[in-house]
């Protein structure tokens, strides 16, 4: 099993190289054009002519027809030169602009809770009451004279 495996990624290999090396010449081809036709050779017989193509040719139409059947898009455009200058406008705008100046706009908005100012106030104060030797909550933070306790009597 782990042969016949390796055997078929070699095989795939074999067939994306093409496709890698030739790459800014199939982009410049339409998508939509029919395939080349291979050399091939024919046997004549009474009816009609048959071709029989062999191990390279058959490659070179498997590579082809691979490429028609699959090809490298970002699904903007059938035009590829369209299709990629779309692809790496939407990249721009969507990654650099909102992504990056998105999170600086974020980051230099004002605090709208005050939280920072709440927090360098109580250190100030803090600091202040450490400083006059006071406890840092008095013990009659409220005045007792205007708390309403319960009754003791309503258990």
């Amino acid at each position: 099993m782990a042969m016949s495996l390796c055997v078929r990624a070699l095989r795939l290999t074999r067939a994306a190289r093409p496709l890698l090396l030739n790459r800014a010449a199939v982009l410049t081809q339409s998508v939509h054009t029919a395939p080349r036709q291979p050399a091939a050779s024919s046997s004549v017989t009474s009816e009609h002519t048959e071709q029989h193509l062999g191990p390279e040719e058959e490659h070179e139409e498997e590579v082809h027809n691979m490429y028609l059947k699959n090809p490298d898009s970002f699904g903007f455009s059938d035009d590829p030169e369209a299709d990629l200058w779309n692809a790496r406008t939407v990249f721009l705008f969507g990654v650099t602009l909102c992504i990056v100046f998105g999170t600086i706009f974020v980051y230099y908005l004002p605090d709208p809770r005050s939280s920072i100012w709440a927090r360098k106030e109580a250190e100030r104060l803090v600091k202040l009451r450490e400083a006059q030797g006071l406890p840092l909550i008095p013990i009659n933070y409220y005045d007792p004279s205007n708390l309403v306790l319960p009754d003791d009597d309503q258990e």
